[in-house]
C-alpha cells in the first residue's frame, strides 16, 4: 500500500509540473497562494516563536546550575537549538495542521462536487492549475517564515531571560553572537524548502484523489496532517543526517 500511494503521488507530481497553459493565470494563483500560505501565517509564526524562544532560555538557564559554566552559553544553544531545529521543524508541523489541513479540505471538496472533473473536460490540466501554484508558494514563503520564526525565537529568549532573571541581556547578546557557524543557517534554509514542498503537496495529494461525500473529506484532512507531520520529521532527520 505504500508504494501503491507513492507511486501514485509521484505520478500526481508529474501531471502538476507539466508546462502550463497560461502563465498569466497561474501567476494570479500563485501570489494568492503566497498571502494565503504566507501573510495569513505569520501571526500565529510569531507568537509560537517568540514563546518557544523565551521557554527554552528558562528551560536552558534551569539546566546550567554550574558556576563553571558561563551564562553566556544559554544564548548561544538557544540560539543553535532554533536554527537548526526548533524554528523549521515546529514551523512546519504547526503549518502543516494549519495550512495542510486547509488544502486538502479545499481541492478535496472540489472533487465530490465534481468541479475537478469540469476543469478535465475543459481540457484544463487540473492537478497543474490546482496544485502548482500552492507547492511554488509553499517553497517560497517556508524559508521567509522560517526565519522570521528564528528571529523571534531568538527575541523572546532575550525578553524571557530578562523578565525571569535567568540571564542578563548582556550575556544573552553576548551568547548569541559568540561563535556563530553561518552553515547552521543553510541547514535551516534547506529544511524549510522541503518542507514547505512537503506541507503542500502532501494534502493536495489526498485531497486529488479523495472519492465520497463531506466524510470522506474530513478524514483525508486529518490523513494528510498526520501523513505530512510524519513526512516532516523523517526528511528532518535525513537532512541533518546528511548535512551536520
Amino acid at each position: 500500500m505504500i508504494f501503491h500511494h507513492f507511486g501514485k503521488y509521484v505520478m500526481l507530481l508529474r501531471k502538476v509540473f507539466k508546462k502550463p497553459e497560461k502563465w498569466k493565470i497561474y501567476i494570479k494563483e500563485i501570489f494568492h497562494e503566497m498571502n494565503e500560505i504566507g501573510v495569513g501565517s505569520l501571526g500565529l509564526i510569531l507568537i509560537i516563536s517568540t514563546f518557544i524562544g523565551a521557554v527554552m532560555t528558562l528551560q536552558i538557564a534551569f539546566q546550567l546550575v554550574s558556576d563553571l559554566i558561563p551564562s553566556t552559553v544559554i544564548g548561544q544553544i538557544n540560539r543553535d537549538s532554533n536554527i537548526l531545529e526548533l524554528g523549521p521543524t515546529i514551523s512546519a508541523l504547526v503549518l502543516m495542521g494549519k495550512v495542510g489541513s486547509s488544502i486538502s479540505s479545499q481541492i478535496g471538496s472540489m472533487r465530490v462536487t465534481e468541479q475537478i472533473d469540469a476543469l478535465e473536460i475543459m481540457g484544463i490540466n487540473a492537478p497543474g492549475y490546482l496544485i502548482l501554484p500552492k507547492i511554488i508558494a509553499g517553497v517560497v514563503m517556508m524559508p521567509a517564515l522560517v526565519i522570521v520564526a528564528i528571529f523571534c525565537a531568538i527575541c523572546g529568549g532575550l525578553i524571557g531571560g530578562s523578565l525571569s532573571g535567568a540571564v542578563a541581556p548582556s550575556d544573552y547578546i553576548q551568547g548569541i553572537q559568540g561563535g556563530f557557524n553561518g552553515f547552521t543557517v543553510a541547514v535551516a534554509l534547506v529544511k524549510a524548502f522541503v518542507f514547505g514542498f512537503i506541507i503542500t503537496s502532501v494534502p493536495a495529494y489526498k485531497g486529488f484523489y479523495v472519492r465520497g461525500g463531506a466524510l470522506e473529506v474530513g478524514q483525508a484532512g486529518t490523513q494528510a496532517v498526520v501523513i505530512g507531520c510524519i513526512s516532516i520529521l523523517v526528511c528532518d532527520y535525513v537532512i541533518t543526517a546528511l548535512m551536520l
